[in-house]
């Protein structure tokens, strides 16, 4: 990566400022693989935790929502570098039956005057792909679950710099996205697909965003913690694929995606940093 001597000169040192809208029942494990991927990275990164407004959570303590998250009332006069909004287990649901729909309707249109780039996640990116151009989603007949090979469709695309020709990613959802719904005129470009799992990151220039319908954040044992979850409740879940050495759930699952998860985000970060104003208040002003 060569800098131009204009780009030197204007970019100063500072923290950029990541914010995670952080939609996941368990907060605690999902900030925590963010913030891990996040913390790698050899730039200063200032990390805000931010909640839907009033939005009450069941599966982490009120004390830790109080004592890290922001609401996302309050903090919408600031502006981010980044903004990253995670998935939701309710992709079921139709979008307009989720309770905090307008919010976050609100919020994606707010990303565009008050951020310089956005990550959005599995469900996070189907809903704002609805959001900005109307795209469905549909109900697949089983839960997509387990590691499937992706092909590298852009290596020349920044955001996959680094990346081999295919690599693997953990997939779980029970929807997806469709390519031949991708707006002609959108100017949105796919850079990671699956042959069995299909799309999986969409660079969106227009709204200079990435929307990624997998789970590269996810720990070692992340599928393992939902497989043996379902099972124990009884609910049909099948055997996640390519996951267990064997497919034997006693065996301890090999982590095959994390290099490129490191990958992806460090050229996300880096990308913000090579072209984000040093004045944050020009965020969404140039």
């Amino acid at each position: 990566m060569v800098m131009s001597e204009t780009d030197a000169v204007r970019q100063d040192i500072r923290p950029m400022r990541i914010g995670l809208l952080n939609l996941m029942p368990k907060k605690i494990v999902t900030e925590t693989q963010i913030a891990r991927l996040l913390g790698a990275t050899p730039l200063q990164v200032e990390l805000t935790l931010v909640k839907i407004t009033n939005h009450v959570g069941r599966n982490t303590s009120s004390d830790h929502i109080l004592s890290f998250y922001q609401d996302f009332e309050d903090i919408r006069t600031d502006r981010f570098d980044g903004f990253i909004v995670t998935g939701a287990p309710i992709e079921t649901l139709e979008f307009e039956e989720v309770t905090y729909w307008d919010e976050l309707r609100r919020i994606f249109d707010w990303t565009q005057t008050n951020v310089h780039g956005c990550l959005n996640i599995c469900w996070g990116a189907q809903a704002a792909i609805h959001h900005f151009y109307g795209i469905p989603k549909y109900l697949l007949p089983e839960k997509r679950f387990g590691v499937y090979r992706h092909n590298n469709l852009a290596p020349a695309s920044p955001f996959l710099r680094g990346f081999s020709d295919d690599f693997e990613i953990p997939v779980s959802r029970w929807t997806e996205v469709r390519s031949e719904d991708i707006p002609p005129d959108s100017g949105m470009k796919i850079l990671m697909e699956s042959d069995e799992a299909g799309l999986c990151l969409l660079d969106d220039p227009a709204h200079h965003s990435l929307h990624m319908f997998n789970h590269v954040e996810y720990d070692s044992n992340s599928l393992a913690e939902e497989f043996f979850r379902d099972r124990d409740s009884g609910k049909p879940i099948a055997i996640p694929r390519n996951y267990f050495p064997e497919d034997n759930p006693d065996r301890t699952p090999e982590n095959r995606w994390r290099s490129h998860a490191h990958l992806l985000f460090g050229n996300w970060i880096n990308q913000l940093y090579q072209t984000t104003p040093f004045d944050r208040e020009r965020i969404g002003r140039i």
